[in-house]
């Protein structure tokens, strides 16, 4: 299958962006390719449309960009899990630590039912932090069962599927440069 090549062709990295030694991973020029971004979608569709998922929570921000189509194509509700401050009515939230601070996310408490089962999606898992997060949502506060998790890129040298609670990932590319921290 030639899709996973032309997605990690499609990813730009800008190196020392936001700051020294990291290796960004930009997913710009894959949004800007019609093609490359099909892929993305189809593949996860592919994997998911016969996994009875009733819901996609999407990460803020890149987690809503693939989460949302996915959604539609395989009949379920989108569910974004956003920073803090930007839902309103009740809200439930997770703190959580990452490679470079600490971080917050929040959920609707009307958006979840305790039976749904749900894929958790974002653009990239480096420590498996902000996954790991979204699961605390899910699983502790919410009571849905998290079925996967599922990102466009892994980064495999910060084993960020250890801290998933047992949860499987599923990760489409993996970057082959890592001259430093890569996020």
């Amino acid at each position: 299958d030639p899709r996973p090549q032309a997605i990690s062709d499609a990813i730009r990295v800008i190196p020392h962006f936001p700051k020294t030694g990291i290796m960004f991973q930009d997913i710009t020029m894959l949004l800007l390719d019609p093609v490359a971004f099909k892929h993305v979608v189809d593949i996860f569709v592919d994997r998911y449309k016969h996994m009875n998922i009733s819901l996609v929570a999407g990460v803020e921000a890149r987690g809503f960009i693939f989460g949302s189509p996915i959604a539609l194509a395989i009949g379920a509700k989108f569910i974004p899990i956003r920073k803090p401050g930007k839902l309103h009515g009740r809200v439930i939230s997770e703190e959580y630590e990452l490679e470079y601070g600490s971080d917050r996310l929040e959920m609707s408490m009307e958006a979840v039912k305790s039976y749904e089962r749900a894929l958790v999606i974002d653009d990239l898992v480096a420590t498996g932090a902000t996954l790991s997060a979204s699961i605390s949502l899910w699983v502790t506060r919410a009571g849905a069962e998290v079925v996967e998790c599922a990102c466009l890129v892994g980064l495999p040298r910060f084993k960020g599927q250890c801290r998933l609670k047992g949860k499987p990932l599923y990760v489409l590319v993996e970057p082959s440069h890592f001259d430093g921290l890569t996020i």
